[in-house]
């Protein structure tokens, strides 16, 4: 079945449009809508779409059935709203909100509206979590002992030239909403849920109102123990993550923004099991990745065969995170999960 889509926003929406074209039996891109008609125009003859600046139009048209909001942060959370209200199942790029408040109201939209929010998170879709899924029905990585994460990114001052980046207005939150979201939603998609968390974050990089430097511990709840170190002054994008099970070690290259499509290297802890290891990994296949695996995941769930896709709930629990992580950096204390929610900082994360 093919589902007409309007994306909302041509820049990341570009890439969007890149998977959408590889699934075209399942998705009909039928308007590119920005305020640079320009840019949408660019991206609309690609398919054939619609060119438009008005957001109103798009969400009214009875003939789009999804709505892809590719916008800053701060239009996600009522443009959301204003998609559900019309009737449209709803895609919406990271963090789907800038605040748990925002992101429990989200949640009570998507079941009065009977329709379905989509969260991006692209990076779970590709071989390497193909291939831990693998491992585990195989009766490999049934006790998590330790993590360690790199988010270490190179943001200038022409990179926040854009002036919704770098604020508390516009885009909510610094490095841990914008950039390590990605890691440590990943950290959960293998190690579990998090039960605690101690954060240190700073502003060392840029002269921007958001932290752009951070060093953090989990405690999962399944006993295991993690960190991640994020920065945006390196001198590349590299992102690593090195997962240590008591049967193997596994370790992702250093892609920034396909961390999960290369080959990563899993290692058995018992040299005499690896034959068998490389076997499963070999056997692994991953038709669709990134973005192209989000959306079919996307499609499978609309037409009825859930599963794969990626849940609100677990971008709520990507905003808990960041709550938890904001708070416990201001109150120099550990914070426990779930989050109380009548903290302030569930209400927002500007100091």
């Amino acid at each position: 079945m093919t589902r007409n889509v309007a994306i909302l926003g041509a820049g990341i929406g570009e890439q969007h449009l890149s998977a959408y074209q590889v699934l075209r039996g399942r998705f009909t891109v039928t308007h590119i809508c920005d305020l640079n008609l320009d840019a949408a125009g660019r991206l609309a003859s690609q398919v054939g779409a619609t060119t438009t600046a008005s957001l109103d139009d798009v969400i009214a048209d009875p003939a789009v059935e999804v709505v892809d909001i590719c916008l800053p942060p701060r239009l996600h959370v009522p443009v959301t709203l204003q998609a559900l209200a019309q009737g449209k199942h709803v895609i919406v790029e990271k963090p789907i909100a800038g605040s748990l408040q925002e992101a429990d109201r989200l949640a009570e939209a998507e079941v009065a509206s009977g329709r379905r929010i989509f969260p991006v998170f692209q990076y779970r879709y590709g071989r390497a979590f193909a291939a831990l899924s693998k491992l585990r029905h195989a009766g490999f990585l049934t006790r998590a002992l330790t993590a360690s994460l790199e988010t270490h990114w190179n943001r200038d001052g022409e990179y926040y030239a854009n002036p919704w980046r770098g604020t508390w207005a516009h885009e909510f939150g610094g490095a841990i909403l914008s950039h390590a979201i990605h890691a440590h939603d990943l950290l959960v998609l293998a190690f579990g849920p998090v039960a605690e968390v101690s954060a240190h974050l700073a502003t060392r990089v840029n002269s921007i109102e958001t932290e752009d430097c951070a060093a953090i511990t989990f405690c999962m709840k399944n006993g295991a123990n993690a960190t991640s170190s994020i920065t945006l002054g390196a001198a590349d994008n590299t992102s690593r993550l090195r997962l240590i099970y008591h049967d193997m070690t596994i370790e992702s290259t250093r892609l920034p923004y396909t961390p999960g499509e290369a080959a990563w290297t899993f290692q058995a802890r018992n040299p005499q099991r690896q034959d068998e290891v490389d076997q499963i990994i070999a056997a692994v296949d991953c038709p669709h990745e990134g973005f192209a695996g989000f959306c079919a995941a996307v499609a499978d769930a609309l037409d009825g065969r859930s599963g794969a896709e990626v849940s609100l709930k677990d971008a709520i629990g990507s905003i808990e995170l960041a709550a938890a992580i904001y708070h416990s950096d201001r109150s120099g204390q550990r914070v426990t999960l779930p989050i109380d929610r009548s903290l302030p900082i569930c209400g927002g994360f500007k100091p």
